[in-house]
């Protein structure tokens, strides 16, 4: 009885062991912080109908490779939300800051992270001036000839502005997410 229990347990774990995933190794490592991952949005949000808060979700386009490993690999989930978003105002375009929090690698590992979808505008998506709302015109002096000055009337700019618009990041749109701290991992997987 001993016997044939022990070679049910033997064939359970040979089972067992046979569906996980093969890791490539254990050795612990850290991503540093400001390395830039590409990604596309897998949904839609705006400043419209979005608020601070609210999910929003990426898919990584390629592999990320570092210490000669694939330590991102094409196709991991990373998920975020708003983090701060403004309206639109006299002047100025809406904008809003996507801060992301977990990666999700396709074993099923979820990795805790820090980073915001990159922009120039200190990771501030939108918030550009709007166009001038009346122009004024003034004459410009080119040059003088024969005691006489030759002018040309130009519109320039006046000092009040449009109403800002609202900001929209659509489906599959292509951004960076930048790290913001270090990323502790302890494996990376095979395939």
């Amino acid at each position: 009885m001993r016997y044939l229990v022990t070679v049910l347990m033997l064939f359970i774990m040979c089972i067992c062991t046979a569906s996980e995933i093969q890791l490539r190794d254990y050795d612990e490592f850290d991503i540093p912080e400001g390395i830039n991952i590409p990604v596309i949005s897998l949904q839609e949000f705006s400043t419209a109908y979005c608020e601070e808060g609210d999910a929003v979700s990426f898919k990584v386009t390629s592999d990320i490779f570092l210490y000669n490993k694939n330590v991102i690999p094409e196709g991991t989930k990373i998920t975020g939300y708003i983090d701060k978003k403004n309206e639109p105002i006299i002047g100025t375009h809406a904008a809003m800051k996507v801060f992301v929090n977990k990666m999700y690698l396709p074993d099923g590992y979820i990795v805790p992270i820090k980073g915001y979808i990159y922009t120039s505008n200190n990771n501030l998506i939108g918030g550009g001036l709007t166009e001038p709302a009346e122009y004024i015109k003034m004459p410009h002096y080119q040059r003088w000839v024969m005691f006489r000055a030759f002018s040309a009337t130009q519109c320039v700019p006046g000092a009040k502005r449009k109403m800002g618009e609202h900001i929209t990041i659509s489906s599959g749109a292509n951004l960076i997410i930048v790290l913001t701290a270090p990323i502790h991992l302890t494996h990376t997987v095979i395939n």
